[in-house]
């Protein structure tokens, strides 16, 4: 690809922070992490008190980069073939035929996962992981490109379930959604005073800035991002010391290592660096991490927090120069 196009290609990926912005103020980095994730394959957990627009950021970013998109209601009562589809029997055929669920689109939301049971949960590992449904012996690939934005609520516990350790890994960043400031906040009501309503983006001219062959084109631009040995290195020692963390029961694997790599080669692209730099690593290793550190009880019960951890790794941690 010529750098023109490359570049053609940027712009139009960070047009899309700009689209977003106009139904969404005031979470700027957490659009900026869903367009990491999707550039990078992956996947995220919003994590958010309610009323802080996690379901209306994602709804307008689906628009923003024009792709498909669904919405699951994540209850006590949902079954796995709620999610992935399930198996069918058509009288008239006389056999049974697969019903495709809710997970076959490009964006899915996963409005509160952790209200499901870890059964349902389990349902989406084989189509984060390896973009594909498997059933009655048969593979089904999910529609390229494909991301999992899963929300929940830290504050409210009943009724809810701890996501799993690998279900929590397949998730390439964890992102916090705060409460705006007083001047977003301000601005927040402004736009509802002015008419917009969160149910109809076209209220607030949110248009598609991009195409899937460009996201594609893109994921493939941003992965070819180069990498030192040296940036090699330090992931590795920054991994390394989570694992010798007092604080930590089991600190970041190989994959949570090649997880912070693919995210920060997509956060270098977009800044239109041909190589990540330790910049860019210290960047995205709290939301890349965060949710892939399991702490020893006794570091909870002190309100040690895996961001504290993590940020004092990076102090402790030699930068190659």
């Amino acid at each position: 690809m010529s750098e023109t196009d490359t570049d053609r290609l940027r712009e139009a990926m960070n047009r899309v922070r700009l689209e977003v912005g106009k139904a969404v103020v005031g979470q700027d980095g957490a659009v900026t992490g869903l367009l990491i994730a999707l550039l990078a394959r992956g996947h995220v957990l919003l994590e958010g008190v309610p009323g802080v627009a996690k379901t209306l950021l994602v709804r307008s970013f689906s628009r923003a980069v024009g792709l498909d998109t669904t919405r699951i209601q994540f209850t006590p009562d949902l079954m796995p073939g709620d999610v992935t589809g399930s198996l069918v029997y058509d009288a008239r055929a006389g056999g049974f035929e697969f019903r495709s669920g809710p997970v076959f689109t490009n964006i899915l939301l996963a409005d509160e996962i952790n209200r499901t049971p870890p059964k349902t949960q389990a349902a989406l590992l084989e189509a984060m992981e390896e973009r594909q449904v498997s059933a009655d012996g048969v593979s089904r690939p999910l529609p390229d490109p494909f991301l999992v934005a899963a929300t929940q609520n830290p504050v409210e516990h009943e009724g809810t379930y701890t996501l799993p350790e690998a279900q929590l890994d397949r998730f390439l960043l964890k992102l916090l959604i705060d409460v705006p400031g007083r001047d977003d906040e301000v601005a927040v009501l402004r736009r509802h005073a002015d008419g917009f309503r969160p149910g109809s983006l076209e209220t607030a001219g949110v248009t598609a800035v991009v195409t899937a062959d460009e996201i594609r084109a893109a994921q493939l631009d941003a992965a070819a991002v180069e990498v030192s040995d040296d940036v090699i290195g330090y992931v590795v020692d920054l991994a390394r010391a989570t694992r010798e963390s007092p604080s930590v029961e089991l600190g970041a694997s190989p994959r949570a290592s090649t997880a912070l790599l693919a995210a920060a080669k997509a956060w270098a692209w977009l800044g239109g660096y041909p190589a990540i730099t330790p910049d860019h690593v210290q960047t995205m290793l709290v939301p890349t991490w965060r949710h892939r550190l399991q702490l020893r009880p006794d570091a909870e019960i002190e309100g040690v927090s895996a961001d504290t951890i993590l940020s004092s790794v990076l102090q402790q941690t030699r930068v190659p120069i």
